[in-house]
Order: structure tokens, then sequence, then C-alpha cells
């Protein structure tokens, strides 16, 4: 039913399901609950077993854990409360519905390929029980049936895709924030937040925490800071991963702290007031990051398979490697390429990193050490605050070579010239490789190159205070171009 409609009588509750839709602005779940019942009793279900084997990594559980804090003080303000269960998600929605005598169930949709399903069960079930049950697109600005080629069928090739989406979405109406949410009054179980064990208990998690501010007050801020600070400069400094010129926004986009069409609208705002040629190609290129993930959730919609194998069939005979020990130095940020060990040693740190430098960090992993996308994809998944499915394996599999619109299999980032071009004066691999921030910027991207005197002024030791690379990147760059051929 349209919220211009005229809404049915209020003397009906709703139980609003809250999942990755963690705010009150622009949730139209919300939305319709307000307009459609006389009281609205807000409740999260934990249930990462329903996930299969995507539930929450470590770091995504930290985010979360913050975000639903942020969440039950926002309900507070408005009067209202957030329901914490535990368990089966359809058995603790019949639950809480029947207790509060609620008539109608509402939830903002997920697309993640094992919550469809389940979603799909829940809501005719419910149905079933003689409930009203509706659910609602806060989290994409379109939805992934909704663009089709002139064929009928998926786009597996972004431009044609952004196109299609710039021309065809139709900007909405954005709903505030209310100032009211009525809730019963019937006291309902409810756990504490502390029962969903989502902190860890040894405290590696301090640099996530003192790294970002989260809840959906600190998303719409993010935003602002900058739509006003270096958006209009993005196209020069999205590369540079030792500069402030990324919004900073994926955690928020995927906890739903903010939605799309609330960026797309003040973003496309911020574009009438600009005269400059460079912002407004600094703001489309901005435009066209935020239609990239509406195709990596267009994609795993319509392709759910490729979270584990990839969407081209020939990969699956590709010659990957399994060398646990070149495995671990990755992922420990200890290959002795500096902006890879920088990226990784960020991503521990901050639960978050770069994106160049994720583009640099995925290539190395499977191009220069031969090992399987999937295994970067988990690692990616456990330890970033932002880890999104569809964006994750569209990005990995883009690395491979293997998905969608995928990378040349010739492409082979060669991470010294990486680090040299997009951290020139080195802040970046200084902030985050400290035991060689004393190189000189000519040698800070290849140390082991560095001259024996300039070693001992900066009191390094290759190969013991910092490591030789564990693969020559010539050599890697031939084994893999071999690798990929045989393939073709």
């Amino acid at each position: 039913m349209s919220i211009n409609q005229t809404p049915t009588p209020k003397a009906s509750r709703a139980v609003l399901w809250f999942r990755r839709d963690l705010r009150l602005t622009d949730n139209m779940a919300l939305v319709h609950a307000l307009a459609d019942t006389a009281e609205v009793l807000p409740v999260f279900i934990w249930a990462p077993e329903e996930e299969e084997l995507w539930a929450p990594g470590g770091a995504g559980k930290v985010w979360l854990h913050y975000s639903l804090e942020s969440l039950l003080r926002s309900l507070q303000e408005c009067g209202s409360t957030l329901c914490l269960r535990q368990g089966n998600s359809e058995e603790q929605l019949l639950d809480v519905a029947r207790s509060v005598g609620a008539t109608h169930i509402y939830w903002n949709r997920l697309y993640d390929p094992a919550l469809i399903e389940r979603d799909k069960k829940i809501k005719d079930n419910l149905k079933r029980e003689g409930f009203t049950v509706a659910s609602f697109n806060s989290a994409l600005l379109v939805e992934p049936w909704e663009i089709k080629t002139g064929g009928g069928g998926p786009y597996q090739v972004y431009t044609p895709f952004w196109k299609t989406v710039s021309r065809s979405y139709i900007e909405r109406e954005l709903h505030s924030a209310p100032s009211l949410i009525r809730s019963p009054r019937t006291v309902v179980k409810s756990s504490q937040l502390t029962d969903f064990q989502l902190l860890p208990e040894v405290h590696w998690d301090r640099g996530i925490k003192e790294s970002w501010n989260i809840g959906e007050h600190a998303a719409l801020k993010q935003l602002k800071n900058f739509e006003t600070g270096s958006l209009a400069e993005y196209t020069e400094t999205r590369n540079l991963p030792g500069t402030a010129g990324t919004s900073r926004l994926s955690p928020h986009l995927h906890f739903g702290e903010i939605g799309p069409a609330q960026i797309w609208t003040i973003i496309k705002a911020a574009r009438q007031q600009q005269k400059s040629a460079a912002a407004l190609a600094s703001l489309e290129t901005f435009l066209k990051e935020i239609v990239w993930r509406e195709f990596a959730h267009h994609l795993l919609f319509h392709f759910p398979h490729t979270t584990s194998e990839p969407l081209r069939e020939k990969f699956k005979t590709f010659p990957w490697e399994e060398n646990p020990g070149n495995f671990t130095a990755w992922t420990k940020g200890q290959t002795g390429y500096p902006i890879v060990d920088a990226g990784m040693r960020e991503l521990w740190h901050t639960g978050w990193m770069h994106n160049r430098v994720r583009m640099i960090v995925a290539s190395f992993l499977v191009k220069h050490l031969l090992i399987p996308w999937q295994k970067g994809a988990a690692w990616f998944w456990d330890t970033l605050v932002d880890a999104d499915l569809a964006s994750n394996t569209l990005g990995w599999q883009w690395t491979a070579g293997c998905g969608a619109d995928a990378a040349p299999y010739f492409r082979v980032f060669n991470p010294i010239l990486q680090g040299e071009k997009f951290d020139g004066a080195g802040g970046y691999v200084r902030r985050w490789v400290p035991e060689i921030a004393a190189l000189p910027d000519r040698w800070l991207h290849r140390p082991w190159e560095a001259p024996e005197d300039e070693l001992v002024r900066a009191s390094i030791k290759i190969g013991v205070t910092y490591p030789l690379p564990i693969v020559d990147h010539g050599e890697a760059r031939e084994r893999a171009l071999d690798a990929y051929e045989e393939i073709r």
C-alpha cells in the first residue's frame, strides 16, 4: 500500500523487525508501520545460524553491537524501546507478535541468497497465521530484479548498468525520523545486548572503537562532512590512501545506518550548486561508486552461487596453489611489499582498508601468490567492518578475473609501482609499517634495494626487522600469466 493512500484504521499494532536497517530516518518499514498502525514494537533478533556460511564476522559483530546501542538510544528518545531476542526468527516473531496482540509485521528486505529464501518462508507462514505481513526496500536504489538488459536478462557489465540506473532512478521523498513512536505497554521478554556476545573477550577490537563513530547520527554527520569537504576533489583524492579523500560510508551503508536514497538525494542536491567541471566530475564519480554497490547486489541476486564459485565456468579449473605460509604472511602484513603490508595492518587495526589498497592486496594474493580468491574473501569477511556479501563477492571475483566485468587476466598490479604512484610521499606506509619509516622516499616502497648505509641509518635489517619479499614480482607475474594461459 502506498503511504499516500488512506491508511487502515489505527486500532492495530505492528511488530517492526529491524535487521540491517539500523536507523530511524527514511526507514520505509518504519514509515509504513507508523502510517498503518497505532502502536509499533521494534524488535531485533540475533540468529546468525540462519545466515549459514555468511554470518557476521568478528569485525562485523563489533560494529553491530555499537550500532544496536545507538539505535536503542534513538528509540528511547522517541519514547520507544528495542526488544532483543535470540533464536529462530520465525518463532521469535510469532512469540513477540502474540505477546503484544500485534496484527501487522513489517521489515525491510535483505538480498543475501540464504536470507531471501528464509524471509519468503517466514512471510508465507506468518500470513497463514493471520498476520498482515509486508516488506519494503530501504537498502537499494533499485531492486535487483527491476533492471534488465535489452534482452531481458541481468547485466554483467557495469557501464550499461550505471547508465540504466542513472537514467531510470526517480528520486523519492525522503522521510525524517519520527519524534514519537508509540509502543505497546505490554511487558515483553527481552534479552540484554551483552547476551549476544558480539564483542570479543580478548579486546582486539580497540582499534575499531578508536577509528570509528558508529550509528545513525554518526553516519549522517560523516556524509555531511564528506559532502562539504573532500567530495569536490573525489576524483583526484579517492586513490590516495594517505589522504582523507573517500567517504568512509561503507560500514554505515552495510548496516543501514544510512540508505543510498539519502546519499543520492544529498549528492544530487550538491551537484546543483556546483559550477566547477572538476567538482561535477567528482560528484558523478562518487555516484558511480554508489551504483557499483547496486551492481554487486544485482549480480548476487541473479548469480547466487558466486559467493563461493566463479561466475566464469572456465575458472573452475584454474591452477590455484595452497601455501599456508604465504597466506599467513599476507594476513599479518609481512609480505615484504610495504603497500601490501600497510593495507593488511590497517585492516587488522581499524576493520577497514582504503579501496585502492584493497585492489592491490587482493591482486597480490590471487596473482602473485596464486592463492584462491575465496580465501581472501573469507579473510575480508571476518576482518572488515563493512563486510558486505554482494560487494565482497564482486570485488574478489573482479580482481581474480573470474567475475562480471572483471579485470583483464594480464593486469597484475605491481605493488612497488602502485605504492610509489599512490603513496609517493609515504605517509600511508610510514603510518602502518613504522619499522621502515626512516627510509627516504626513494627506497620506501622497495626497501630491499636500499643501499646498506641507508638501511643502517634507518636501523633496518632486511630479513630481520622487516621481511624480504616473499615472492619476486617479475617471477610471480610470469607465473600468474602462465596459469591464466592454461585456462584460455
